[in-house]
């Protein structure tokens, strides 16, 4: 297993880490511990030793699970990282309570690696308010905690000034191929190395977006490279190919996920990529670009609608599920807005948006097709 080092600290990592959010389950949901079980003492067999949990994962159930998985001598063989769900906070106290009880989930005295959760603008200022770098810093100073970082998603500014605000050993961010310039993404990623900050990518495969139902065209190209991999593993080494990336997770549900994985990242180096590799990554991008139904921009100017309909919203999940060819999957979101009455369906095409829409969208036309789409009505 390749190894690399996670920024200031000097912790030498494997480049995959195993991202306990998606783990296998029953019927009931609850987690399938004996194959879990089974897939992740399998990979930190094979040389993973970074763990990914929260506290909210799997139901609060996942912390409990990583607890039973480092017994029986595998504490000593891995680095254990969670998160505090900065979204529970309501008073300063709540941070050394809600950590007490992670402590006891995990059944450790210590965590290797402490993250403050999903992060943006708004929830990096109540964490400021509720003093949760206070309660790192001295959770730090007791040996409890050994690095300190945070998840992040919001955009580039929000991560500058976040990652500026203190002296964090790392960060955790979505970065994919189609992610480049999404979130803090590449730029941010190159601005957190300078600094000295691990950085740990989430998301590599997009959700799985990248790798299911993918569309004919993406399969012709992928056919048509000299060198054959499949959806993972080019999604996998266009990551893994930039030095600064410490740690890759990835969130396995079944064992064939973990020996794929751990054998690609066996192999996928830095500045590995041929130029012409990158190219075909290049055109994938361009193709996944091309299937955008809606220029929106999310600037918001129409907002809001008299009607409450969620419009960038919807072209949000409308441009995703036909980027993807994944209809079927975004459906269940598109029925949640329906729910609380936010769907396309209750537009009444007054055209105050289109007004007013600097980017000059067909939005009466554009809501009627995402909702043709989703609700199956023409």
């Amino acid at each position: 297993m390749q190894r690399r080092i996670i920024g200031r600290t000097g912790v030498e990592v494997s480049l995959l880490g195993f991202g306990c959010m998606r783990l296998p389950t029953l019927p009931s949901g609850e987690i399938d511990e004996e194959q879990a079980m089974a897939m992740v003492r399998s990979a930190i067999d094979a040389g993973v030793n970074y763990l990914d949990t929260a506290y909210n994962y799997h139901g609060g159930k996942s912390e409990e699970f990583v607890g039973k998985v480092i017994q029986d001598g595998y504490r000593e063989k891995v680095h254990i990282a969670t998160k505090m769900p900065v979204w529970l906070l309501e008073k300063p106290e709540d941070c050394a309570r809600i950590f007490q009880e992670q402590l006891g989930r995990l059944g450790v005295d210590y965590v290797d690696f402490y993250l403050l959760h999903s992060l943006n603008l708004e929830s990096w200022h109540k964490a400021l308010e509720h003093e949760a770098l206070e309660f790192l810093e001295e959770a730090q100073a007791q040996g409890l905690i050994r690095h300190v970082g945070f998840s992040f998603h919001d955009e580039l500014p929000a991560f500058r000034e976040i990652a500026d605000a203190y002296p964090w050993d790392f960060c955790q961010i979505q970065f994919n191929y189609m992610d480049e310039n999404y979130q803090a993404g590449l730029a941010g990623l190159k601005y957190a190395a300078s600094k000295g900050l691990g950085v740990i990518v989430m998301e590599p495969l997009r959700g799985g977006r990248l790798v299911r139902n993918l569309p004919e065209e993406i399969e012709e190209l992928f056919a048509s490279a000299p060198v054959q991999r499949t959806p993972a593993e080019w999604s996998f080494r266009w990551v893994a190919d930039h030095p600064e990336v410490s740690l890759i997770l990835s969130g396995m549900n079944r064992m064939e996920e973990v020996e794929e994985n751990i054998r690609i990242m066996a192999e996928a180096a830095p500045n590995s990529l041929s130029r012409e590799e990158l190219a075909l990554i290049k055109k994938a991008r361009e193709i996944y670009s091309s299937r955008v139904q809606v220029p929106c921009t999310d600037c918001r100017y129409c907002l809001p609608c008299p009607e409450n309909v969620a419009i960038p919203r919807i072209f949000s999940m409308f441009n995703d599920a036909s980027i993807y060819n994944n209809f079927d999957g975004s459906r269940w979101m598109y029925e949640n807005l329906a729910k609380k009455e936010e769907d396309a369906g209750r537009c009444a095409a007054c055209g105050q948006c289109e007004a007013v829409c600097p980017q000059h969208i067909e939005i009466i036309e554009s809501l009627r097709l995402a909702h043709s789409a989703f609700a199956g009505q023409a």
